[in-house]
């Protein structure tokens, strides 16, 4: 005789929510007792929390605050910003004219390649419309209007009109799926460690103490924290977001890439040496 078909998961969660939720956290709750039974796992359980979040998240807790824009002045010759280009491997700049807070569209990478094949090149010309989007946009009405009108990224202004960040439609999906690797993020196994131009380093979150301390010639303890991420959240006493700085033993740490669950990579300024009197 054959086996009767195993339920889909649709129906293992259909049967689970029989009992209907009254509010959010008796929805987490049962989801929580789907994942416990093995209705769901935990990639599908995380996936699902940060769908409800999504739709509780404003524009202004995960945008890249002004400060970390990448951004193009107009007036700046082809010569002088597309070696900045390379440096920072984003696919889209922000252009502004005369000040920062004026912002006149965005570049696209690719179209920098029409520099090299004509004999005239006009930055004003290859630009895309810069669409703004307030600080307290929710963050799942952003996502429609993303996929809506088949944008990328949103330049994210303050209640003065002036620029206080931007978004991009990664920095959304991530809140729902997690941290997503692109080609110029670090690799998942080497390079924990990478210095930049500016003498600062990139480091991953995960990078244990002991090899953070064997690199930088530090003291750091590993008794309460393994990872220099731990060490991190630890010191700030909570989720630290993208842009927040913490100084520890004289080391500055500036947070690069975090969701709603940890943060992934850090930007480590190390002591000034002292001056001798």
């Amino acid at each position: 005789m054959n086996d009767p078909p195993k339920p889909s998961l649709l129906e293992r969660l259909s049967t689970m929510l029989l009992r209907e939720p009254e509010d959010r956290d008796q929805l987490v709750g049962l989801l929580h007792s789907a994942f416990e039974r093995r209705l769901l796992d935990a990639e599908a359980l995380s996936m699902i929390e940060g769908v409800l979040q999504v739709s509780e998240t404003q524009v202004r807790d995960v945008m890249i605050p002004r400060s970390q824009m990448d951004m193009i002045d107009v007036a700046d010759s082809p010569d002088k910003f597309i070696p900045y280009v390379i440096e920072t491997s984003h696919s889209r700049f922000p252009v502004f004219e005369d000040n920062r807070d004026n912002v006149i569209g965005i570049l696209l990478a690719k179209d920098l390649l029409r520099f090299y094949a004509e004999e005239e090149f006009n930055v004003r010309e290859m630009l895309r419309p810069a669409v703004f989007v307030p600080e307290a946009k929710r963050l799942n009405v952003l996502l429609k209007e993303f996929r809506a009108n088949r944008n990328h990224i949103a330049i994210v202004v303050d209640e003065y009109g002036g620029v206080a960040g931007l978004i991009t439609i990664e920095d959304v999906i991530e809140q729902i799926v997690g941290d997503i690797e692109d080609e110029y993020d670090f690799d998942e196994t080497e390079d924990n460690i990478l210095v930049d131009r500016s003498g600062r380093y990139r480091v991953k979150a995960v990078t244990e103490i002991a090899d953070f301390n064997s690199h930088f010639d530090s003291k750091f303890s590993d008794e309460d924290y393994d990872t220099v991420g731990g060490l991190v959240v630890g010191r700030f006493g909570r989720l630290p977001k993208r842009g927040e700085s913490i100084a520890i033993d004289g080391f500055n740490f500036q947070v690069l890439r975090a969701d709603s669950r940890k943060v992934h990579s850090l930007l480590v300024e190390r002591p000034k040496a002292k001056e001798p009197q």
